[in-house]
């Protein structure tokens, strides 16, 4: 007797949906049980952040601590597509770089201020996220990440070649600082709170999106897509808006790198730099929250250490990437967990 159709979504649904429950189900309620503690901890850590200002140098430090937040924003960005939705993309340097343009240019060539450039940037790097990802995401496994690869290349070589618009390989001059009642925050001390507010709402959007059903529902699918389907789930769907989501968050780094520096170049968002920002995804803790915090300080403060040793610079930040990986394959993040593990008493059989 050959079985329907529907006797077959049937058996398809019992197998699969309690692996996907089984699978979503303990970190649901892990993270649920962690959720109050990573909220105290987020606005404890922006707190001690704040001090930074005053406990600074000089304004070089200052200026490393603005490029580590909109890092951060960067890296956080991309590991939730990546680390909590398991895709791939290549070309998040590519919406940095659209969302940096995009509101430099509003500024430079039309007059617009650099608060309207901000949400422009978020609205113009998720529009085109929306159109790459429609024929996209619909590939599965290394065609993605060629896809955005090629999507990548493509945003280069617009931003080398349009110099009426970008400025060409010289960059893009001229851009100006965001502005409050008049006072233009053009210096690294007055940019802080501006960057340290921003990544604040971002970090505290993710958290709040990963606890919400829209997230139990990215990580279903990251589990299990066609077990997601059975059980309801356009995975399509969702893959499609956390695709527009992380560009958006992108786009607005962009926008705070480009009125922060007062300049963009097209070879800061070259594939090399999506590349990195992977790694340091994988670094940090790919599929934890608080990974890409230790990613965005290592991308940020590893350059700037090996600045003495300009001839291996990039063999010696490889190599050590290459240890981290090896050393901590869960990422820097998941080396609290581990230790802990350690000191816990075994249950006996």
């Amino acid at each position: 007797m050959t079985s329907t159709p529907l006797t077959s979504e049937t058996n398809l649904q019992q197998k699969l949906v309690p692996k996907i429950l089984e699978a979503e189900g303990p970190s649901r309620s892990k993270f649920a049980a962690r959720r109050p503690s990573n909220h105290l901890w987020l606005i404890l850590t922006w707190l001690v952040l704040l001090v930074v200002p005053f406990v600074a140098s000089n304004a070089y430090v200052i200026s490393l601590a603005n490029m580590a937040l909109i890092n951060l924003i960067l890296i956080a960005s991309l590991n939730l597509l990546m680390g909590f939705g398991g895709q791939i993309s290549l070309g998040h340097a590519g919406f940095f770089g659209l969302g940096a343009y995009a509101s430099g240019i509003l500024n430079v060539k039309l007059g617009l201020t650099a608060w309207l450039g901000l949400p422009a940037a978020a609205l113009i790097a998720a529009t085109a996220a929306l159109v790459i990802g429609l024929p996209a995401l619909r590939l599965r496994g290394h065609y993605l990440s060629m896809a955005t690869l090629g999507w990548n290349a493509i945003l280069v070589v617009l931003f080398n070649q349009l110099v009426d618009l970008t400025g060409g390989p010289n960059g893009l001059l001229g851009v100006q600082s965001f502005s409050v009642a008049g006072i233009r925050l053009d210096t690294e001390l007055r940019a802080f709170p501006l960057v340290w507010l921003a990544s604040l709402l971002v970090m505290l959007a993710i958290l709040n999106l990963l606890g919400s059903r829209l997230g139990r529902a990215l990580r279903a699918v990251a589990t299990n897509e066609l077990g997601a389907d059975a059980i309801g789930i356009d995975s399509f769907r969702t893959k499609l808006l956390f695709f527009v989501i992380s560009a958006g968050m992108a786009g607005i780094a962009g926008s705070l790198y480009v009125h922060v520096n007062q300049y963009a170049s097209p070879e800061t968002f070259g594939i090399s730099g999506s590349i990195l920002l992977i790694v340091m995804v994988a670094i940090g803790g790919s599929g934890t929250y608080w990974g890409p915090l230790l990613g965005a300080l290592i991308y940020t403060a590893v350059p700037q250490l090996l600045l003495d040793y300009e001839d291996a610079e990039l063999m010696l930040f490889g190599l050590g990437m290459l240890f981290v990986l090896i050393v901590f394959p869960g990422g820097l993040a998941s080396v609290p967990a581990a230790v802990m593990g350690r000191f816990e008493p075994k249950e006996r059989l």
